[in-house]
């Protein structure tokens, strides 16, 4: 009789959330969800559309902007799925493949995001640190390498992820407090030893985000030293308006990551509402706010969508 009570098993699915306590609402909440869905991939795809028929915005600093739509499309497209079969239709059943899969595409593009906006950095500092070599350091062939090497890095921290997962036993609560499956989560219900997993995975996170938040507060650094170098007032806040959209992009991709990784290591006694609600900020927000912060303070988007949509 022990050796049963001591057997692990491993469930079947794995269940998702919707909003606690809010299920007989699911489907009017589903409306803002839709919305900011449509918003997010439109808009996205709105600035791709605006750099790819516009020669004069194929510049290093488009091109940048235009991974970073891709990007934000991933993470949208990536989340949808899930997110909108609990609110239509109350499925809240996802297989444990589907789930390392759709954690595996969550991550990889979170850390791809991270490199774009990285790179970004990068060319905001070449731009004002070093005008002169500005097209002679941002070539072509260099940006395309700066992509291939972020996706490749990102392959690279995130797929031992899933397949380490997928050794695992599970005998915990099979219930997850998002729509959609996290790396940080789907560990949690493992009745096995996850200790190797959990140091991997606060490593790796420290090895990606951890050392482009550094990096790019390095470049603003310098930024800053040569923007106060310059004798003319309206000089300076030249330079410095080229770089508050990047600023606004950055600041909200990573104040809301380190609230959820916070969140999801230290704090123990939060509420589920609030913890879903985190959740669901922490991967539609930035999707839907990209494209609007850059179609309102960088000129070039705004007046060529002007002169597209209104003609």
């Amino acid at each position: 009789m022990s050796a049963v009570n001591d057997t692990k098993f491993q469930r079947a699915v794995i269940l998702l959330t919707g909003i606690p306590g809010q299920e007989k609402f699911h489907v009017w909440i589903s409306i803002p969800f839709c919305l900011i869905y449509i918003i997010s991939i439109l808009g996205n795809s709105v600035i791709l559309f605006i750099i790819k028929i516009d020669p004069k915005l194929h510049e290093p600093m488009y091109i940048f902007l235009s991974m970073l739509a891709i990007t934000d499309i991933g993470i949208s497209v990536s989340t949808l799925p899930t997110v909108l079969s609990i609110f239509w239709f109350n499925s809240r059943e996802i297989s444990f493949n589907a789930c390392f899969a759709q954690l595996f595409f969550i991550h990889w593009f979170t850390l791809i995001e991270s490199s774009v906006l990285l790179s970004m950095a990068f060319d905001r500092f070449v731009a004002i640190c070093n005008p002169l070599r500005y097209d002679s350091i941002l070539t072509a062939p260099r940006i395309a390498k700066m992509a291939l090497v972020s996706l490749l890095r990102g392959v690279a921290l995130i797929f031992p992820l899933p397949i380490l997962l997928k050794q695992y036993q599970y005998c915990h609560a099979n219930v997850l407090s998002h729509s959609y499956c996290l790396n940080q989560e789907v560990m949690k219900m493992a009745c096995s030893d996850i200790r190797a997993h959990s140091i991997y995975s606060f490593f790796g996170t420290l090895a990606s985000l951890g050392l482009d938040i550094l990096l790019i507060l390095l470049s603003y650094v310098m930024i800053l030293k040569a923007v106060l170098s310059i004798t003319s007032h309206a000089e300076r806040l030249k330079a410095l308006n080229t770089c508050v959209s990047h600023i606004c992009v950055v600041l909200l991709f990573y104040m809301l990551s380190i609230s959820l990784s916070v969140i999801h290591r230290f704090v123990k006694n939060l509420s589920p509402l609030v913890q879903t609600v985190m959740g669901n900020v922490y991967l539609l927000v930035p999707p839907l706010m990209n494209p609007i912060v850059y179609s309102v303070k960088t000129k070039a988007i705004r007046v060529r969508i002007i002169r597209v949509f209104i003609k």
